[in-house]
């Protein structure tokens, strides 16, 4: 029940930038930005119909079937089925996320996890990605920052619905593993107290940050390295505010955000490492962490992420930070 023997490194690449998340971004710099993420040697792309109604999975699946299928490992989610009819993106209610992907396609989108909808949403997204298979899974989103108080109810539409058909999937070889993709822990801690069905892992976005992680440090993390369970960790940078954005939470950062970032920033300087190195190494140093999966819009982004996993961080800089309880003192940090 694990993903590392899938995965072909520690670093993927996160494509909801791609769906035009926060600006319009022009076809031919998406698909350098897929292609310069190929060069540098990235090969595990993730992706979901939620960005920009189905434009990240054909920007990718674009770039992508110009390679041979078994090259590269794919993963995308269900949850959400996008439709032909249109409408106004910006006048979506996305919860949390409010105009996201106000740039997006028009394409209308059904939250929908029931079985039907799950067979139909991977149908439709094979195609988009010009592809005929899927390694992993992701049920996505079944959580608090988009349903509020009724997300037990889209939770318990999943359990029954996509859960079942996904291991279903996975037992015939269809797919090789599957899990839930949100951006909150709880639904992640109920999962792992269900006897059946069992997932591989979990793609965790924005809780497991140098801003956030205290909570999936508690229980989360433990209970799923004791299930084998893995988790990659979507958003190293926190929406963007860990890498020079003004983004945290996929909203503009709040001051006492801003406020943190520069503390950190501040005593990166003084170990003279980049606050990139310092979040994604953060992400990837728990033992539960099977990859990082930071989004990028410009060629560029790709070799700092690769250059931000290589830097060497003294031990000196990670004491400082709990010193200055700016991470927790139990989370595990890399070693020089």
């Amino acid at each position: 029940m694990s993903i590392t023997h899938l995965l072909p490194g520690r670093l993927g690449f996160g494509t909801a930038p791609l769906g035009n998340m926060f600006r319009a971004i022009p076809d031919e710099e998406a698909a350098a930005t897929v292609a310069a993420a190929w060069d540098q040697g990235i090969r595990y792309f993730d992706t979901a119909p939620f960005y920009g109604a189905g434009l990240s999975e054909i920007r990718l699946g674009d770039v992508l079937a110009q390679h041979p299928r078994d090259d590269y490992v794919l993963s995308t989610k269900v949850g959400r089925v996008v439709l032909d009819e249109t409408e106004d993106p910006a006048a979506r209610d996305l919860g949390e996320k409010g105009g996201l992907f106000e740039h997006g396609r028009p394409n209308k989108m059904v939250n929908d996890y029931t079985a039907d909808a799950t067979l139909r949403s991977i149908e439709d997204s094979l195609k988009r990605l010009r592809t005929d298979r899927l390694d992993i899974v992701w049920v996505h989103d079944v959580a608090q920052d988009f349903y509020g108080d009724e997300w037990l109810a889209a939770y318990e539409s999943a359990r029954t619905g996509a859960f079942r058909v996904l291991t279903r999937l996975r037992g015939e070889g269809v797919i090789k593993a599957w899990g839930l993709g949100v951006n909150r822990v709880e639904p992640l801690e109920l999962t792992l107290d269900l006897d059946e069905p069992r997932p591989d892992a979990f793609l965790l976005a924005g809780r497991y940050t140098l801003l956030d992680h205290d909570r999936a440090l508690q229980r989360l993390l433990p209970a799923a390295a004791g299930h084998d369970v893995d988790l990659v960790v979507g958003g190293p940078y926190s929406s963007g505010i860990l890498a020079g954005g003004a983004h945290f939470e996929y909203q503009k950062a709040p001051a006492e955000i801003v406020t943190k970032v520069e503390r950190i920033k501040a005593l990166a300087r003084q170990h003279s490492i980049g606050i990139k190195a310092a979040a994604l190494q953060f992400a990837l140093a728990h033992p539960a962490t099977a990859a990082a999966i930071p989004g990028a819009t410009r060629p560029s982004r790709i070799v700092e992420d690769l250059a931000a996993l290589d830097e060497r961080i003294p031990a000196a800089f990670w004491t400082a930070l709990r010193e200055e309880k700016l991470i927790s003192a139990d989370a595990p940090v890399p070693t020089a």
